[in-house]
């Protein structure tokens, strides 16, 4: 389960779509990032553009600030040194959409490969899962407000009417209380 966290952790929303970039399939693959986009770029009918795109550099800038910002949180005392260490890419990223990655599971033959595409499409299946949770409790949210909307509009109607029969008392004991004039027995 923990490599299924890790993994969910490398799971980015671009242009609508959940995918990840090539450095971290390679890292998960134990791979260069070279030699994944080398592979790639072989067998490139393989990968269309709903599989696989290239980030743009503000697409890059964003992510990158994401990802440094989620790394800051998991190894707050890492060294400065270490993450300037690793330096900028030449290239912006590719970014696979679950379908993509999918297919570099038809490119990319060895055991560790295999094991860790079946181990991100079960991230891909976890993700879509917890969403489609987080809409039903969604949908109950709506329908409890709507509720709560009708029982507010009752509560006012029943204060009103409370209101009402506590004015009419009062009233009702000012008249039997207020001073007698006339004779007295």
């Amino acid at each position: 389960m923990q490599i299924i966290q890790s993994i969910q952790n490398r799971i980015y929303e671009l242009r609508g779509e959940r995918v990840m970039i090539d450095r971290d399939l390679a890292a998960l693959y134990e791979i260069e990032t070279k030699s994944l986009n080398l592979a790639v770029k072989r067998n490139l009918k393989r990968f269309p553009k709903d599989f696989m795109f290239q980030l743009t550099k503000e697409e890059w800038d964003s992510l990158r600030f994401q990802i440094e910002t989620l790394e800051k949180q998991q190894y707050p005392l890492r060294l400065q040194n270490e993450t300037s260490k690793r330096g900028g890419t030449r290239y912006l990223p590719y970014a696979f959409t679950e379908q993509g990655v999918a297919m570099l599971s038809g490119i990319l033959n060895s055991d560790k490969a295999i094991n860790m595409n079946i181990a991100i499409m079960r991230a891909f299946v976890e993700i879509r899962r917890i969403l489609l949770k987080e809409n039903d409790v969604k949908e109950q949210m709506k329908e409890i407000k709507e509720r709560l909307g009708e029982h507010d509009v009752q509560l006012n109607q029943i204060y009103d009417a409370m209101e009402n029969l506590l004015d009419e008392k009062a009233a009702q004991r000012k008249w039997g209380e207020r001073e007698r004039i006339g004779f007295k027995k």
